[in-house]
Formats: C-alpha cells, sequence, structure tokens
C-alpha cells in the first residue's frame, strides 16, 4: 500500500502542476487584456498551504502504510478517497472550462466584463472552492491520513473562507461599477 499512496501522492502534486500552467498562461492573457489583482487577497498563504497540504497527507499516509502493517479493517476509505477526489477533479474542470481563460489560482477581475453564469456558475457562487474541499477531504481519505487531513482541512479552510469573502466583495465592487 505504501507504493500506492506514493504514487496518489505524485498524481495530486501533478495535477496541481498542470493546474499552475494553465492559471499563470491565464494569468498573462487577462493581465494583457487589463484584468487587475484588487489588493488584500490571501493568494499567497494558499500557494504554500494547498500543496503542503497534499504533502503532507501523502508523507502521513506513507508513514502509517508503512508502519502499520497493512489496511485496518472497515470501510475501504481509500476508494471512497478516490471517488471524492475525482468527483471533485471533474467539478473543478467543469468550473474551469466555464471560466475559460478568467479560471486563475488569483482573484483577477476583468474591466466592463460579466460575472460568468454558465456551467456550475449557474447553481453555486463557487463551485471551485467546493471542488477544492472535495479534493481534500478525497486526499486524506486514499492516503489515510486523518491527522494531516484534519489539519489541512480546517487551516485551508479557514483560508478559503476569507478568500471567499475576499472574492465575493471584490466581484461585486467591479460589477457595481459597471452598473
Amino acid at each position: 500500500m505504501t507504493a500506492v499512496i506514493a504514487f496518489v501522492g505524485a498524481a495530486m502534486i501533478g495535477a496541481l502542476l498542470a493546474e499552475t500552467r494553465v492559471s499563470r498562461a491565464n494569468e498573462r492573457a487577462l493581465r494583457a487584456r487589463g484584468a487587475v489583482v484588487p489588493p488584500g487577497d490571501v493568494y499567497a498563504a494558499m500557494a504554500v498551504v494547498y500543496p503542503m497540504s497534499f504533502l503532507a497527507m501523502a508523507a502521513e499516509g506513507v508513514w502509517r502504510s508503512s508502519n502499520a502493517g497493512g489496511a485496518p479493517d472497515g470501510p475501504n476509505w481509500f476508494v471512497s478517497g478516490v471517488l471524492l477526489f475525482v468527483a471533485s477533479k471533474a467539478l473543478k474542470y467543469w468550473a474551469i472550462r466555464a471560466l475559460g481563460e478568467r479560471w486563475t489560482f488569483r482573484v483577477m477581475v476583468l474591466p466592463g466584463v460579466p460575472l460568468v453564469r454558465t456551467g456550475p456558475y449557474r447553481h453555486i457562487d463557487h463551485p471551485n472552492y467546493v471542488a477544492v474541499v472535495g479534493e481534500l477531504v478525497g486526499a486524506a481519505m486514499m492516503c489515510g491520513a486523518p491527522i494531516s487531513g484534519s489539519i489541512a482541512l480546517v487551516v485551508f479552510g479557514a483560508l478559503l473562507w476569507a478568500r471567499v469573502r475576499f472574492e465575493s466583495a471584490a466581484l461585486q465592487r467591479a460589477y457595481e461599477r459597471r452598473g
């Protein structure tokens, strides 16, 4: 199981690196179109805590697997975690598709452009963040990392709460200026 958890950790980091590449390309395109980054975001902290969460969960999972002598009896947390993680990625990629080049890790406001209300944004204001929470919970389940998973969820959840408030306010201000 140790090798499986190490592979899962590497796959999670690989997906994050691919998403980083898309985000950076979109940031360049948005800046070229005049997008602005409002001050006061918690992005810097999120940029550290999010990948470190996955690394910590993978490390805890590898440690538990190599020291615990096998998987515990009970529900199959690994399979459940995989299903949750995959469903969360599907939601995230649906949100990314709906936003197109407007999807980035940073909050960027594109003046004169209305909010996206297609895809999952028809149903919820921040589907990408719902997906991120699902990714964290799914990763903790896959890796068998109850301690680092719980800590990551609390710490990143607090950052996410601040981010949602910041982003909603920034978008609201930009939208009010248009009206």
